[in-house]
């Protein structure tokens, strides 16, 4: 079986549901709340192994309630987290979550220990990077840790996949590091300087972002399904149809990616991987949290 290696965060999700997400200086009365696990690249890790992949996760945690849950977490889907360093200076980090009734999200992110990775902590790990046959990863973590992973990555031959996540400015050297580029219609809109609301301006987005020396190009749409370019084709992927299902969209961006990792592993086509992590993304947002809504192998392949 083919590894997937990830680096990312892990924080605690401080989830609060109410009929609207508040304004600056609103004050509302919420519906229920919830915690869970989070961090895009705890979420993908998740993802990959209850979709059916090796998963190796690399991250920093603290010594804490919030780094015990993390590792509950690993031992409950599987997730191999022998590269996960406990801090005993910093605190794991947390996340404040606002979902209103159309499971739309407004998130504030604090990395904690995570924030702290460095280049060290890669080299400690780079073995699970240089053994996989896919590395993920994203922008939570420290940029200048990020980009040594994926230098080492790609040394070794191993495919890459960024997640763009969040949005935030990439050095130019990075990109033909970059085997997949999968950011969602927000982070395309920051990259190209253009709204990318649907399959015309995600054209238009892959092609500028295909100039600059990316290889592949995945715009995830929501609902919209998801757009894939490279140099040679070009199409769209429909989305599941979930009319009346979703409950909470968090996280759904991390299943894709998740998904899409297993999928390349497996060796499947372009198009039947980005199908696979639509399913992975859409089942994700018919159940509330991140990590716990990650769908089972078996849940996908009913859909398949």
């Amino acid at each position: 079986m083919k590894n997937i290696s990830l680096l990312g965060i892990f924080v605690a999700d401080l989830v609060f549901f109410g009929e609207t997400i508040p304004i600056t200086g609103e004050t509302i009365l919420g519906e229920k709340f919830d915690i869970g696990s989070g961090g895009k690249g705890s979420n993908q890790a998740v993802a990959a192994a209850k979709a059916g992949g090796k998963t190796f996760f690399i991250s920093k945690i603290g010594d804490d309630q919030f780094g015990t849950m993390a590792k509950k977490t690993y031992d409950e889907v599987g997730v191999d987290y022998s590269k996960v360093i406990i801090s005993k200076e910093h605190s794991t980090g947390a996340a404040g979550i606002l979902v209103n009734n159309k499971g739309q999200n407004a998130i504030n992110v604090v990395p904690g220990a995570a924030a702290a990775l460095t280049a060290d902590d890669i080299d400690a790990a780079s073995n699970v990077i240089i053994e996989s046959s896919i590395f993920l990863t994203q922008l939570e973590a420290p940029k200048d840790v990020v980009y040594y992973a994926l230098k080492i990555a790609k040394e070794n031959n191993v495919t890459t996949i960024l997640n763009p996540a969040p949005a935030s400015k990439i050095d130019e050297n990075i990109f033909p590091l970059i085997d997949y580029f999968t950011p969602n219609e927000i982070e395309a809109s920051f990259y190209v300087n253009h709204k990318v609301e649907n399959e015309v301006d995600a054209k238009k987005a892959s092609e500028k972002l295909l100039h600059i020396g990316i290889k592949n190009v995945i715009i995830t749409l929501g609902d919209k399904g998801a757009y894939f370019a490279n140099n040679e084709e070009s199409f769209h992927v429909n989305a599941l149809n979930l009319e009346g299902k979703v409950v909470d969209t968090t996280g759904a961006g991390d299943a894709f990616n998740g998904g899409l990792a297993v999928a390349l592993t497996e060796e499947k086509n372009i198009k039947d991987s980005i199908t696979f992590a639509n399913i992975t993304a859409g089942l994700s947002t018919t159940k509330i949290g991140t990590a716990k809504s990650m769908p089972l192998r078996s849940e996908i392949d009913n859909l398949l």
